[in-house]
């Protein structure tokens, strides 16, 4: 009898390992661009369609995007204070997350849920960023890994990106390239420039260094598929420091309570988060504008002509 409970033991340990053992080793002969596939996701908002990546922390996905991308959620009300002051309330809808799920070469489907914006600094005015929370826990168990060395990636770089060109019928599409020049200034604000491929969709999603898969920079403009600018990591880290994000980007940082984060303000308005400090802009010389310079976001509802190759573009005036 003791003999065949310890056989029936055995036999339960092997089949509860068993499947553990196969996706481990699924895992393990997965590719780097599959990789950074699982972390990449189509962003559906109001006005658009762009990408996103996915950061970890705790079960809980926060989802890094442009914020030109959700910014047809964004809505504003007047109210009046205790004090019987004039307030204005900045508020944003549920944007979906989607991600695409593909099995034996072909896909099988997607999964959908909805996010919140808790970060947000405007396209025009601001950094074009934007961190969204998954509302439901452990929607996607992978995590990107953010490049926070100090050091500037060099001309020439080997780059990748993920990003839904042409929405989500394109969603997880790799493309390559290689850093173009870092430290371009546009509109006060820096940008690294890449070769990296991107479409109307591409907007918010990752570029990330081929040799290591760690994020570099947000794909959010440019002037043709392959002259492209990317927000580099070190001004993203900037800014999520100050606005008491610096968690979806470094491990290291420790993440805030729920209710500390929710009496922070969405919008960055240009002040410090924290101690209410305006933030200096960038006073380096400006660099010429570029003729046809525009986002790349992926128009709702927009189907592209079979007789063109590229789809429709958006195209934003450079004020």
């Amino acid at each position: 009898m003791r003999t065949a409970t310890l056989f029936a033991m055995l036999l339960g340990l092997l089949a509860t390992a068993a499947p553990a053992a196969l996706a481990q080793g699924t895992d393990a002969e997965m590719t780097l661009p599959e990789r950074l596939q699982e972390v990449s996701v189509t962003i559906r908002a109001d006005y658009g369609e762009g990408s996103g990546v996915v950061k970890t922390r705790d079960g809980v996905n926060y989802v890094w995007t442009a914020a030109h991308v959700v910014e047809g959620n964004r809505r504003t009300r007047q109210v009046i204070d205790a004090n019987g002051t004039p307030r204005t309330i900045v508020e944003f809808t549920d944007v979906a997350i989607i991600q695409s799920l593909y099995e034996d070469g072909r896909k099988v489907g997607q999964i959908e849920m909805l996010a919140e914006v808790i970060r947000y600094s405007d396209a025009d005015f601001g950094e074009d960023l934007a961190l969204l929370r998954v509302r439901k826990r452990n929607f996607i168990p992978a995590s990107a890994d953010f490049y926070l060395d100090d050091r500037i990636p060099s001309v020439g770089t080997k780059l990748l990106h993920v990003g839904s060109l042409l929405g989500q019928g394109g969603s997880n599409s790799v493309t390559d390239g290689i850093v173009s020049q870092p430290g371009r200034i546009l509109y006060g604000k820096v940008y690294d420039q890449t070769t990296v491929t991107a479409f109307p969709g591409s907007s918010g999603g990752g570029v990330f260094f081929e040799g290591t898969g760690q994020y570099m920079g947000m794909l959010t403009r440019g002037a043709g598929e392959t002259f492209n600018f990317v927000v580099p990591i070190r001004r993203m880290r900037d800014w999520a420091e100050r606005t008491g994000v610096l968690f979806a980007i470094d491990d290291a940082a420790e993440v805030p309570d729920a209710e500390t984060l929710a009496k922070m303000p969405i919008e960055d308005v240009g002040r410090d988060f924290k101690s209410g400090a305006r933030a200096e802009p960038d006073q380096s010389p400006a660099d010429p504008g570029y003729p046809g310079m525009h986002t790349w976001l992926w128009p709702r509802d927009a189907r592209p002509d079979p007789s063109k190759v590229y789809g429709p573009r958006i195209h934003r005036d450079a004020d």
